[in-house]
């Protein structure tokens, strides 16, 4: 049987009156021109209580901004980074400095003893296995969503996670936010009633947001280990592209369900406590970027949620465009029997339904005159906001600081290997469902095919 909301709506409208509204002792405020009621989430600051040295595998374009943030915490040292190009080593040095050990061969990171953690910013196809590797010798590990590449690989990085007692974070940074903390405590409180629904949209329309990456003038055999890229691969010869636009080729990477969908999976997981979806149905095309990808660049995927002890049955809708000419937005919206939430990493706009009764003397009088009663009328929805105050560093922030806790001795981590396979596994079925064209069958509890 499902679990229903633990309050009631009444119960709900209560708690605004006094601590719902007031979010860590900051009272509501009203804006002039929109009279919506405003409270500001507030994030306590976590502190260093001993050292903590890293390494980089992997120093592209994300692993640079995950390292970029985790140095922003107290206590936190880089010492090494590993990469197959050139460039990215150079950069390395430039950005971290001179003395930074450099490698092409990440085992030499894992070699090091004077190495805690890594974070791992490679391309999909290397998550496993330096994962594991990483963490049986004796290294915490960052892994870059989405955690594994392919469905059949999630257990054995769980296995590994738990034969090594090592901390194992995944890199979806908007699960840590004040945003999902705090529709996560809003779903529970009853404050849209019982989930049916959810929605999701990614859209961007620029070249970098569709993948379209830069590619070094100096990129050749003699500037990338092209053969440690694709040995765990198709062997082909050297591309420069397929190196840099990783992303765009099935071999590498997992198209827009793996880079994109997976973070409004781990949202959505976190807010509803839930293991997953039980069928996945995807369709799409490639539109506009017509340049040699294996992968689409519209997207959408349809989820069914079956009924669980942690939330009632519900359907979820995700959508991604590369080619958007209105926006480069995102959003999660969840749709409950009373209400429903925006839910984005610094804000949450809540919005309930008034109820409209009529007036008995009012309608009495209505069918002395022959007007028809009964009928309802459009009302305004009830809508107030929720967003992180002035100063907040971020969802980035938060997500390595919980990691970073967590290594220290505090408590575990929000997305540790099987909470990071039950948000990849759908996003990865879901393009197995697309180029398959047929629906996936998926068991959320066991983690497998159907």
């Amino acid at each position: 049987m499902s679990k229903s909301s633990k309050h009631t709506r009444k119960d709900f409208i209560k708690t605004l009156g006094t601590s719902a509204l007031a979010v860590a002792g900051v009272p509501a405020i009203l804006t002039a021109n929109t009279k919506k009621p405003i409270s500001y989430l507030t994030r306590e600051r976590y502190a260093a209580n001993s050292n903590i040295q890293i390494a980089l595998i992997g120093a592209g374009g994300m692993g640079s901004q995950d390292t970029y943030t985790a140095l922003k915490h107290d206590g936190i040292k880089l010492v090494a980074v590993c990469d197959l190009y050139d460039g990215y080593l150079k950069k390395a040095k430039e950005n971290w400095g001179s003395d930074l050990f450099t490698t092409k061969d990440y085992r030499e990171i894992l070699n090091r003893e004077d190495i805690d953690a890594v974070i791992i910013g490679t391309p999909d196809h290397w998550h496993k296995q330096i994962s594991i590797d990483a963490m049986r010798a004796g290294k915490h590990v960052y892994c870059e969503k989405p955690m594994v590449h392919s469905l059949d690989e999630g257990h054995e990085v769980i296995q590994t996670q738990k034969e090594t007692g090592m901390v194992f974070m995944v890199g979806s940074q908007g699960l840590s936010s004040l945003g999902n903390e705090k529709a996560k405590a809003l779903l529970e409180e009853g404050a849209i009633g019982d989930i049916n629904f959810a929605e999701g949209f990614w859209a961007r329309r620029s070249p970098i947001g569709a993948w379209q990456y830069n590619i070094p003038n100096d990129a050749s055999m003699q500037t990338i280990d092209w053969d440690t890229f694709i040995k765990n691969t198709n062997k082909i010869p050297f591309d420069a592209t397929r190196f840099f636009r990783w992303r765009n080729y099935k071999d590498y990477g997992t198209g827009m369900s793996g880079d994109l969908f997976v973070h409004l999976f781990s949202s959505l997981h976190f807010i509803t406590n839930s293991y997953g979806p039980n069928q996945i149905y995807a369709s799409g095309g490639l539109r506009y970027w017509k340049d040699g990808r294996e992968v689409p660049d519209v997207l959408l995927g349809v989820f069914d949620y079956p009924d669980s002890p942690q939330h009632p049955a519900f359907n979820l809708s995700l959508r991604c465009n590369f080619v958007d000419g209105t926006s480069g937005t995102t959003y999660l919206k969840i749709v409950g029997s009373e209400g429903s939430m925006d839910v984005e990493w610094d804000k949450i706009t809540l919005k309930r339904n008034n109820e409209q009764f009529d007036d008995p003397f009012l309608e009495a009088k209505s069918k002395e005159q022959g007007q028809k009663t009964g009928r309802k009328k459009i009302v305004p929805q009830e809508e107030i906001v929720y967003r992180a105050e002035e100063g907040y560093l971020g969802a980035h922030y938060d997500h390595f600081a919980n990691w970073f806790n967590a290594i220290r001795g505090g408590s575990p981590v929000t997305e540790d290997a099987i909470f990071g396979y039950r948000a990849a596994a759908p996003a990865l079925a879901c393009n197995d469902s697309y180029f398959e064209d047929r629906a996936i069958k998926w068991d959320p509890v066991k983690m497998r095919k159907i």
